[in-house]
């Protein structure tokens, strides 16, 4: 797929019968009534132009556009995600940036301008609850503000619909404190700033670094995400916005009960004033005038299509740093965006003791929206996911730390109490990637992979710099992925130049289900077998003798290697280390993944410093800086939902007959339909094996189930309630596609009654009655064909919708919050008490572990 929505889209059928999102009034131009668009989304369309006055007053009109501008939706959004904004008939950008983000997009040629403002286009609301300049944000102070320039160069102030105030040498502010912005103190320039109002009140003046807000630092935690876009030689052009929460960027202010929106600002040209203009100063020498009106009246240096990355000058009128001027702030539009309930509001707005299932981050996202559900309707109980390697929320499910645990695979039963899998969640895992085409060229957004090139990845078999081809064995294999001759035959046109990041997936440090799937993945290919067992590829690439046979599949991948390279660099001789492990970095969750891949920031550990904060010479070791933009190449391992959530791509994976297979609905179906239980297990998991999915040709293999795992027997009244109300409930109300509390979001499967999933939802009612019964396991017979249960764990509560495909289809179009059938309110006192000692007990253990993998690790190379 072309787009970024390769992966699974869930969406409400009813969503498809919503009205148009009407902009609210906009401030100029012509707006044109839109046709219907899904509920959520947004599109509007206005006539723009550009015109010229002549000396005479005579009006001219050199350049108008039908500009339309959609947005794919805009409610329920969470810190970070990426909403896709894109526009058709806007004019075309010459002198393409090679980072079109933050200040570095300031030398282009008609670009469109997209920002996050904090207010709507509402002209009946109080002012400071209006978009205005002043609340969009900006990253850096040359963005929004004209500091100390010549009179030649003060282009805002010819503009034909600048107001009086803007064209006087001091605009924007009354005045500027000396003591802040020293560079504006002269008679003979020009300034104009852009202050900006924080959510606050506090007003940052924005002439220097030193007057904007502390996101806007030079370390900000953040990269820009106001980008100056570039469109195509049709008119068209796309982006995928990050928005920011309070979360995020607290000056900004945006929540659910603050609204923002998204600001697209298409850089048409300035509409330029007759010289002779009599709002334009009597005191401007007329040699100044005649250089305003005729730089005003620029068309641009660089041809449509063309690129810049030498950063040379442009026509200012038609560039966007003067976005903010009366010409190009008239012509935009307004996209209002909701935020839905931060991660913290259960916590805020529900004091009570939450019921915490633990395990699985492949639940984060569906966690996300399913607990609010609970937590504000006091007659239900607390829900709160404790995201945590799956066999740790295993482990504390079977001794009592947690009444119900959610895993993606089998696990090992070791206390003496049943326990049953329900299936909650159908979704999985997926290389995530970013990758720039060469020269500029765009995103690449077709990745394929196969089993081999990653068990090259994870064996560290590409040496990454010429550090790494000092290992013994390796001299001869390429030094990163882009560099492979498979890599590159699968995915042609990319770029030949090698770098640390493509010689690693980003993986996991810890345990999990989805390194089992991922290495069985692996495991079941002969090819990527072979490599690992020590014979060349067709092209003579070998493995990394230190794995060199490990074995697979397994559910921790372990860092092997003890390489540490010889040099004369002093900060290396200084902090020695294993070189391949630097270069691996793993992390503690799938989260991190997805905000390094968002930020193309590699986790590699290679940048050498000094550290300036030692009182004697010190040199230390740290990440490598993030990507250029144009020049990204990363991956790493996500779960569905988050490549959804923050609009990461997913790369197709080989199946049989040669097929490459994305995650998406139809694959994920097609790869459920495998699943078989064990014969003797009727409340067991379903398995997928890997050799069955590659075998399915369609089937996509990293699809998981992910399951609510409970004891049978040995759990309390109320616990046992509780634990089969949220089956019941998370397998009918909690299937509804959408965006809204309570729905399930887009990177799941929804499992329904009928259809490929209608063997799950059985087997996940059949389970909760089995968990609600906690019958001894001798008198624990399961019933073939179980009739629909209640909806709650409250006895002869009323049923929920039976088929939540069917509910979806007959819900609303505007997203609404979900009305659930209620349940006990209930927590685990024993769980909470025992909960702190088991945590202990489980550091204590992982230490243990980690304490043995090193003496391992050093006998082997020391025998």
């Amino acid at each position: 797929m072309n787009r970024r929505h390769s992966t699974v889209v869930t969406v409400a059928l009813g969503a498809l019968m919503g009205l148009a999102l009407l902009a609210p009034g906009a401030s100029a131009g012509s707006a044109t009534a839109r046709s219907a668009v899904p509920a959520g989304a947004f599109e509007q369309t206005r006539s723009i132009d550009r015109t010229f006055v002549d000396d005479q007053g005579n009006v001219e009109k050199v350049a108008s556009y039908d500009l339309t501008v959609r947005a794919d939706h805009t409610t329920d959004l969470r810190g970070r995600e990426r909403v896709e904004v894109s526009w058709t008939g806007a004019p075309p950008s010459g002198g393409r940036a090679s980072n079109p983000y933050g200040e570095k997009g300031l030398l282009q040629e008609y670009p469109v301008v997209v920002m996050q403002c904090r207010g709507t286009d509402d002209a009946s609301l109080p002012l400071d609850q209006q978009v205005r300049p002043e609340t969009c944000w900006t990253s850096t102070f040359s963005q929004r503000s004209q500091i100390a320039v010549s009179p030649y160069e003060a282009l805002w102030t010819v503009d034909r619909y600048a107001s009086e105030a803007d064209r006087e040498p001091l605009s924007g502010a009354d005045r500027l404190p000396a003591d802040a912005c020293k560079e504006a103190q002269s008679d003979a320039t020009y300034t104009h700033v852009t202050p900006f109002l924080a959510a606050s009140g506090k007003v940052f003046l924005a002439c220097n670094r030193e007057t904007m807000p502390p996101e806007a630092a030079v370390d900000a935690a953040f990269p820009p995400s106001e980008i100056a876009a570039f469109t195509d030689g049709d008119g068209n052009g796309s982006v995928d916005f990050e928005v920011r929460s309070s979360a995020e960027n607290e000056s900004l202010g945006c929540t659910r009960e603050v609204a923002c929106s998204i600001v697209v600002v298409p850089i048409a040209g300035l509409s330029c004033a007759a010289p002779a203009d009599p709002t334009v100063p009597a005191d401007v020498p007329a040699d100044v005038s005649a250089v305003l009106g005729k730089d005003c009246r620029q068309f641009g240096e660089h041809p449509s299509g063309s690129s810049n990355f030498a950063g040379d000058g442009i026509d200012r009128a038609v560039g966007p740093e003067l976005w903010w001027a009366a010409s190009n702030w008239r012509n935009r539009v307004s996209i209002p965006i909701r935020f839905g309930l931060p991660p913290d509001a259960c916590d805020i707005l529900d004091k009570r003791p939450p019921v915490a299932f633990s395990g699985s981050e492949l639940m984060a996202q569906a966690a996300l929206q399913w607990a609010p559900a609970y937590c504000l309707d006091k007659k239900r109980f607390k829900f709160q996911l404790n995201q945590m390697p799956d066999q740790t929320g295993w482990n504390l499910m079977q001794t009592g730390g947690s009444p119900a645990a959610f895993v993606a695979g089998p696990h090992e039963k070791t206390g003496p109490d049943p326990v049953g899998y329900a299936p909650t969640a159908i979704t999985g895992f997926a290389i995530g990637y970013v990758i720039d085409r060469p020269d500029n060229a765009g995103v690449y957004t077709e990745l394929r992979l196969n089993a081999r090139l990653i068990a090259k990845l994870l064996t560290q078999s590409y040496p990454g710099s010429a550090l790494g081809k000092g290992h013994p064995g390796l001299a001869d294999n390429p030094l990163s992925l882009q560099l492979d001759p498979e890599f590159r035959a699968l995915n042609p046109g990319l770029t030949d130049i090698s770098s640390e990041a493509g010689a690693t997936l980003l993986s996991l440090s810890n345990s999990s289900d989805i390194i089992q799937q991922l290495t069985e993945y692996i495991a079941q290919d002969e090819d990527a077998m072979r490599f690992v067992s020590g014979k060349k590829d067709p092209w003579g690439m070998v493995v990394n003798p230190s794995y060199k046979k490990v074995d697979l599949p397994t559910g921790e991948w372990p860092l092997l290697d003890t390489y540490e390279p010889q040099t004369n660099d002093e900060c290396r001789q200084a902090n020695p280390a294993v070189y391949f492990n630097q270069l691996a970095a793993p992390v503690t969750t799938l989260r991190k993944i997805a905000d390094a891949l968002i930020d193309a920031w590699p986790n590699v550990q290679t940048r050498c410093v000094a550290d300036l904060s030692a009182a004697t010479k010190a040199w230390k070791l740290g990440r490598i800086d993030r990507q250029s933009y144009g020049a990204r190449f990363m991956l790493g391992i996500v779960s569905l939902g988050d490549a959804e959530r923050f609009g990461l791509r997913a790369a197709a994976l080989k199946t049989s007959g040669g097929n490459f297979v994305e995650p998406t609905t139809a694959s994920l179906s097609k790869a459920v339909a495998v699943a078989r239980q064990e014969k003797g297990d009727p409340r067991g998991p379903l398995l997928m094996s890997q050799k069955d999915l590659v075998a399915a040709k369609s089937a996509y293999p990293g699809t998981q189930i992910v399951y609510t795992a409970a004891r049978t027997h040995g759990l309390g009244k109320v616990e046992a309630e509780t634990v089969a109300s949220f089956i019941r409930i998370a397998t009918t109300e909690g299937q509804r596609p959408g965006r809204a509390n309570g729905q399930l979001p887009a990177g799941y499967l929804p499992l329904r009654r009928t259809g490929a999933t209608a063997r799950l939802w059985r087997a996940a009612q059949d389970t909760a009655k089995a968990i609600e019964a906690q019958r001894a396991p001798a008198a624990d017979a399961p019933a073939a064909d179980a009739p629909p249960p209640a909806a709650s764990g409250t006895p002869g509560a009323a049923a929920p919708a039976a088929d939540p495909g069917a509910a979806a289809a007959a819900a609303p179009a505007a997203p609404q919050e979900v009305v659930t059938a209620h349940t006990k309110a209930a927590s685990s006192t024993t769980a909470m008490s025992m909960l702190p000692a088991l945590l202990v007990i489980g550091m204590v253990a992982a230490a243990a572990s980690l304490v043995t993998r090193l003496m391992s690790l050093r006998r082997r190379w020391s025998a």
